[in-house]
């Protein structure tokens, strides 16, 4: 009820505002200098200054008022005294209310204790807050209501704001890498008529005016490499994919993946990418290449480990041409539970295989097998064994990179090879229960069909290439040391709100 008490407290200030002519919404402008921050770094006594934010403290002392205001940047306090603002003004900066936001002009002076000052001239209402901000020291604590209301958990709690400043430096920071390694940044289309470039279930959508399904992207890949084709070498994007698929503290259906591809590169050139982008990225936003995740040392500095998938199963007894019933068996008797060997289903054994290792050092996990993967390069010597990596930090994967396969043909054999096994799935999930068959939803409810117009491209040719994909998200996870991924998105999905 207090709540609700200060919600009524509020609007009635706002309706006695109104009544004097003053419109606390009405302001659609106000000049400010510059941020909190940079006036604070730049102080010179008597500077006159204007600046605004939120009002996030305020005390009283007689006939003047000391109070804080806040912007994106950090915060100033403020004095307001009676002579300075006049006995209106006076008034009305006493029936302010914390959280509104206050534009503010006057000059700059240190107190007794060498507090920056901002001794205000004038002052004026920006936004009033109808609703009471979450109490000062208590912060806003409910996770729950930490994600949905993600505005108050800013406001309330400087380190998830400082989360996500230093987030901005990652992504900026890999901008500037790439920059400097002649990378060209494009855009290509979210919306496809066929869904590709990597495995898992995508949403699904309908274009009324073509009158057409059309499905939101899995990944940019297969049109990031027909720019290849087109002739621009170097390219890279940081896109937002969707996988129609569960959450978890890893995974959200929505998130931020950075692909890059490099004409005449292989793996090998990818994983001097990786090392580079990754190691400028941990100095710009945290200041070095070792810190703790989560309560283990991680260290950045190269050279970074390697594995070999193929090598590691083979010494288990399993190859390529190992039987689905016998790659089974053996990983129970071993105590990994896998069903089959899908994407999802090959991440979960790799991490059960390769996570331990990769905690303390990188771990580039190479030489997967080519069936589990039909976008890459097989190796020269060996066309059972793909030219791919995975890589994993602080026993997460964080990126996967191929040497691109480019031969069309082989391509083509591929897809058809995929498709055909997705039909099988099909037909299996048709001859089972309900139950069974809704966990299947990429057999039942969605036709796969091959994307000829990438197949018609690779047969202008495309150069031989490097492609590297790196988790945005999880590498946020890392370096700012959170153990959800929802803790590095602004605004992940969540299950509707009952009470809403």
């Amino acid at each position: 009820m207090e709540g609700n008490d200060q919600t009524k407290n509020r609007r009635e200030k706002l309706a006695a505002l109104q009544q004097q002519g003053l419109d606390p919404f009405g302001q659609t402008r106000f000049e400010k200098d510059c941020s909190i921050k940079a006036l604070v770094e730049g102080y010179a006594e008597g500077k006159s200054v204007s600046t605004a934010g939120r009002l996030c403290a305020r005390r009283s002392m007689g006939k003047l008022y000391f109070a804080d205001l806040r912007d994106a940047t950090g915060k100033i306090q403020v004095c307001v005294k009676q002579e300075h603002v006049g006995q209106d003004g006076f008034q009305r900066f006493g029936e302010c209310d914390l959280g509104d936001i206050l534009g503010v002009a006057g000059t700059l002076f240190k107190t007794k204790t060498g507090e920056i000052t901002i001794q205000v001239e004038r002052f004026q209402m920006l936004a009033k807050a109808l609703r009471p901000l979450p109490e000062k020291w208590h912060g806003l604590k409910d996770v729950e209501i930490r994600y949905r209301k993600r505005y108050l958990d800013l406001i309330a709690n400087e380190p998830v704001r400082q989360i996500f400043l230093k987030r901005s430096e990652l992504v900026k920071s890999l901008r500037a890498t790439l920059e400097r390694q002649r990378f060209i940044e494009v855009e290509t289309p979210m919306m496809h008529d066929i869904p590709g470039g990597a495995a898992g279930e995508p949403f699904k959508t309908h274009h009324n005016a073509l009158d057409i399904d059309l499905y939101l992207r899995l990944a940019p890949e297969l049109y990031l490499k027909r720019l290849l084709v087109g002739g621009l070498d170097r390219v890279y994007e940081i896109n937002r994919s969707f996988r129609n698929e569960g959450l978890s503290t890893r995974h959200n259906p929505e998130f931020t993946m950075l692909e890059a591809y490099q004409a005449y590169g292989n793996i090998e050139t990818m994983m001097r990418l990786v090392e580079e982008l990754i190691c400028a990225a941990a100095k710009a936003v945290i200041g070095s290449v070792t810190f703790d995740y989560q309560g283990k040392p991680v260290d950045l500095s190269p050279p970074w480990d390697r594995a070999s998938f193929a090598e590691t199963m083979e010494a288990m007894g399993l190859t390529p041409t190992s039987s689905q019933a016998q790659i089974q068996r053996v990983l129970e008797s071993k105590g990994m539970k896998v069903k089959g060997l899908t994407r999802s289903q090959l991440v979960r054994l790799v991490e059960q295989l390769f996570e331990p290792k990769a905690r303390a050092k990188p771990l580039f996990v190479t030489d997967y097998w080519t069936e589990l993967s039909p976008l890459a390069k097989s190796q020269p010597d060996q066309a059972i064994i793909a030219d791919r990596f995975e890589l994993f930090i602080g026993g997460m994967e964080v990126a996967n990179a191929y040497s691109e396969l480019n031969d069309p043909i082989e391509q083509r054999r591929r897809f058809e090879a995929q498709l055909e096994g997705a039909q099988g799935s099909r037909l299996k999930a048709q001859g089972e229960s309900k139950k069974q068959a809704s966990l299947q939803p990429s057999a039942l409810n969605l036709e796969r069909r091959i994307d000829e117009d990438f197949i018609e491209a690779l047969e202008y040719g495309m150069p031989p290439a490097g492609g590297l994909g790196v988790g945005v998200d999880r590498l946020a996870m890392l370096l700012l040391n959170q153990a959800s991924i929802k803790d590095v998105i602004l605004f992940p999905l969540l299950r509707p709100d009952a009470g809403s």
